[in-house]
């Protein structure tokens, strides 16, 4: 059995005349980042490795959800490669991982998330909003040979509020 969890990064500023990559969180961004990291306890696997991109609103993102669930912030994997919008790359990304790792939590980007999520799980989801959290899994035991899983949960900040 393999556990996925994406998670979509806090909602981001575009205050500021910066790189796409290098933008920020805005406060509304945080304050959601933290409602949802607060309420995720129940649906978390027992153990489990932390990806994430490494645009600053995704990695921030990861650190802020970390720090939460008590997970240490030196362990998160910062990917290069999940600074991506495209869904077939975030696939590639995902089934490339070792199994010897049963769950991973992903911190991405959107349309990838969206459009794995609806690709690879059994409900559809029209977007998955910032901090967006959507829990998937698959009944293999190798990630290369994951294909339609079980969407287990969906949290949404607005849902929280």
């Amino acid at each position: 059995m393999k556990n996925l969890i994406l998670i979509r990064h806090a909602k981001s500023s575009w205050d500021f005349p910066l790189k796409d990559i290098d933008r920020p969180l805005e406060q509304r961004g945080m304050k959601d980042a933290h409602l949802v990291s607060s309420a995720i306890f129940n649906y978390l696997p027992q153990t489990f490795i932390i990806w994430s991109s490494i645009a600053k609103r995704a990695s921030d993102t990861a650190v802020i959800f970390a720090q939460n669930i008590l997970y240490p912030i030196e362990n998160i994997v910062f990917k290069p490669e999940l600074y991506t919008f495209d869904e077939k790359k975030l696939e590639e990304i995902i089934k490339s991982c070792a199994n010897t790792f049963d769950s991973v939590i992903l911190f991405g980007h959107n349309a990838a998330i969206t459009n794995f999520v609806n690709k690879f799980g059994n409900e559809y989801i029209e977007n998955v909003p910032t901090s967006g959290f959507v829990s998937l899994e698959f009944d293999t035991d190798n990630w290369a040979e994951i294909n339609k899983g079980k969407t287990k949960k969906i949290i949404i900040p607005k849902d929280l509020k």
